[in-house]
């Protein structure tokens, strides 16, 4: 299996959830063994992941307000680099992020693979929402920013989706990324514990460095970065933990405490392991796709 950020040659790591995580011996991007495709997309992001618990929500739409906020929060911080304009989200969801855009200034739309989540965007929130997923993005459209809120990681073919992103990106537009730090002390600390490792939902775990170099292939230059406030709902706090907790030494010990958390309690996120990284393009996507292939991408420490 080659590496989807660098084409470099992958190893075996350690498995997780029946699956192998593989490291690029390159440039250090971990990828799930998953052959992954449109099919796994349905699969994965049925209504299930958003009201069945486990590595997803136990429900989803009750997390709606803290989404928005969330939204709105980026809003705020885009003001520092740019003015609101056309926005496309990719992974919209029940629609609460890109409502709280739209809520700031932003006018747009967004494409979502659950036609239940799009109907839910649609018809209480007003979005315009279509049905799919980046890499089969078919509108001509083109937008200041694209948003990939805790998206990047599950795209079934990263490269195509980011041929996507770059097609459907204005000259200097930009692309928000929000995602998880494989590289953060709270990841190294647990290994291969670590939350995040939860194929085949997951499929790629990034660093910051890495993401920077993979932007750049596409023609955009990394402008900002940081970590986010991150909210999480008692009920979705509560299912991850008795989720990742599941089968170990602490799963007795702590099922009676997690059973007092208030389902709608907000809880901070305190993790070094969430970031987001600001991406804006530097060339045309004709400009990009006409360049030849860059042919060199540093290891791990270079």
């Amino acid at each position: 299996m080659i590496c989807p950020v660098c084409r470099g040659a992958t190893r075996r790591l350690f498995a997780r959830h029946g699956h192998w995580i593989r490291g690029c011996e390159v440039c250090g991007h971990h990828c799930a063994e998953v052959a992954a495709s449109e099919g796994h997309v349905a699969r994965v992001y049925d209504d299930p992941y958003f009201e069945g618990g486990g590595d997803g929500y136990p429900d989803y739409l009750c997390e709606g307000d803290l989404l928005r906020a969330h939204g709105q929060w980026y809003a705020r911080l885009l003001r520092r680099y740019t003015i609101p304009g056309a926005v496309l989200d990719v992974g919209t969801a029940g629609g609460f992020v890109l409502r709280g855009f739209l809520d700031s200034g932003w006018r747009g739309r967004g494409i979502e693979p659950n036609p239940r989540m799009a109907d839910h965007a649609r018809t209480r929130l007003g979005l315009g929402v279509d049905v799919g997923t980046l890499e089969g993005l078919q509108r001509d459209e083109r937008y200041d920013l694209v948003s990939m809120i805790q998206v990047v990681a599950h795209f079934y073919d990263l490269r195509k989706a980011l041929q996507r992103a770059a097609k459907a990106t204005r000259p200097a537009g930009f692309w928000l990324v929000e995602t998880w730090d494989r590289e953060s002390w709270t990841a190294r600390v647990f290994g291969r514990h670590w939350h995040e490792y939860s194929p085949p939902s997951v499929l790629h775990w990034f660093s910051p460095e890495g993401l920077r170099r993979l932007a750049g292939q596409f023609g955009l230059r990394e402008v900002g970065r940081g970590r986010p406030p991150k909210w999480i709902g008692g009920a979705h706090a509560r299912s991850l933990l008795r989720h990742k907790l599941k089968g170990s030494r602490l799963e007795r010990f702590t099922d009676g405490l997690l059973g007092v958390i208030p389902d709608r309690l907000a809880i901070p996120y305190i993790g070094d392991d969430l970031f987001w990284a600001l991406f804006q393009a530097t060339v045309s996507f004709k400009e990009f796709r006409d360049a030849p292939p860059r042919q060199s991408f540093p290891g791990p420490g270079q």
